[in-house]
C-alpha cells in the first residue's frame, strides 16, 4: 500500500503522509516518494501550491523508530549518507519554488515537526501539539535546528532543543512555528483556502520571492539589500508584472502563464 498518497484540487495538488498505524513515521521509503512528488510537482506547471496533511489522528510522529534501530550498527558512511538524504529532503521543501503549506491535522513530532518547520505556511488543529524531542532518545535535532533558529530565533529554539518539550498550538502560534490555528476539522479546508489565495499570484513572482527569503535572513544587510536589488530589476522586466500592471488598470484578473 502506498506510504504517499495524492491527489488534485485544481491547480492545488495534496500530499498525505499515509502510515496511520505508526502516527505518519517516516520511512526511507516515504522520504524518497515526497522527495519524488515534489520533484514531479515543480515540473508540473498544472500544479501551483502544495499542501502537506498526515492521514489519521497524526501529523507525522518522526523518524521511524523501528528503522532507525535496524540502523544503529551501520557504519558511519552510511549514517552519513542518510541523514545526507534527509537534509536533502528539508532543503528541496525549503527551495521548492510553489508555496508549500503543512495542514497539521495532529501531533508533528521530531522530524514531522520538521517538515512543518520547512514549508512556507502551517495551519495546525487546536488539539495538536508539536516538539523536537530528539534528546529524549539521545538524538540530535541538527538538520530541524538550522531550520528552526532562523524561524523562531535563538531563544525560542534553545527552548524548544534542550527541552524537548510537546507545546499546544496556541504556543507554538506564538512563537512563530504556525500561523493559524483552528479545529481541527478546519486545518485542510483553511490550508486549501491559503493555498487558493496564493495561487492567485503571479508564479515567477512567488518563486522569486522564496528564493529570496531562502537566504536574505543569513546575509548581511548590505549583501541581502544588493542581492534584492537584482531581483527587484529582474521583477521589473518580466512579462508578468506587464499583465499585472494592465489587469489592474483595467480593473480585470490576470492571466498568468505558467512555464
Amino acid at each position: 500500500m502506498a506510504e504517499l498518497l495524492t491527489r488534485r484540487e485544481g491547480a492545488i495538488l495534496i500530499l498525505t503522509l499515509a502510515r496511520p498505524h505508526v502516527r505518519n513515521a517516516l520511512t526511507r521509503t516515504l522520504r524518497r516518494s515526497l522527495a519524488t512528488a515534489l520533484t514531479e510537482a515543480e515540473a508540473d506547471a498544472s500544479v501551483r501550491a502544495v499542501v502537506l496533511t498526515g492521514e489519521g489522528d497524526a501529523f507525522c510522529a518522526g523518524l521511524d523508530l523501528a528503522e532507525l534501530e535496524e540502523s544503529l550498527t551501520y557504519p558511519s558512511e552510511r549514517h552519513r549518507a542518510d541523514s545526507r538524504a534527509l537534509a536533502d529532503l528539508f532543503l528541496q521543501m525549503v527551495r521548492f519554488p510553489k508555496p508549500l503549506i503543512a495542514a497539521v491535522n495532529g501531533h508533528a513530532v521530531a522530524g514531522g515537526a520538521g517538515l512543518v518547520t520547512a514549508c512556507d505556511v502551517a495551519v495546525m488543529a487546536e488539539d495538536a501539539k508539536i516538539g523536537y524531542t530528539e534528546a529524549r532518545i539521545g538524538f540530535v535535532a541538527a538538520l530541524v535546528s538550522v531550520l528552526l533558529v532562523r524561524q523562531v530565533g535563538e531563544k525560542h529554539a534553545r527552548d524548544l532543543l534542550l527541552s524537548a518539550r510537546l507545546i499546544p498550538a496556541e504556543e507554538a502560534a506564538r512563537m512563530g512555528l504556525v500561523n493559524k490555528v483552528c479545529p481541527r476539522e478546519e486545518v485542510l479546508p483553511l490550508a486549501l483556502t491559503r493555498a487558493e489565495q496564493m495561487v492567485a499570484n503571479a508564479p515567477s513572482s512567488l518563486r522569486l520571492t522564496k528564493e529570496l527569503l531562502a537566504s536574505v535572513g543569513t546575509m548581511p544587510l548590505d549583501d541581502a539589500m544588493r542581492w534584492a536589488v537584482d531581483v527587484n530589476a529582474l521583477a521589473r522586466t518580466g512579462d508578468e508584472l506587464s499583465e499585472g500592471v494592465r489587469a489592474f488598470l483595467s480593473k480585470r484578473d490576470p492571466e498568468w502563464t505558467t512555464k
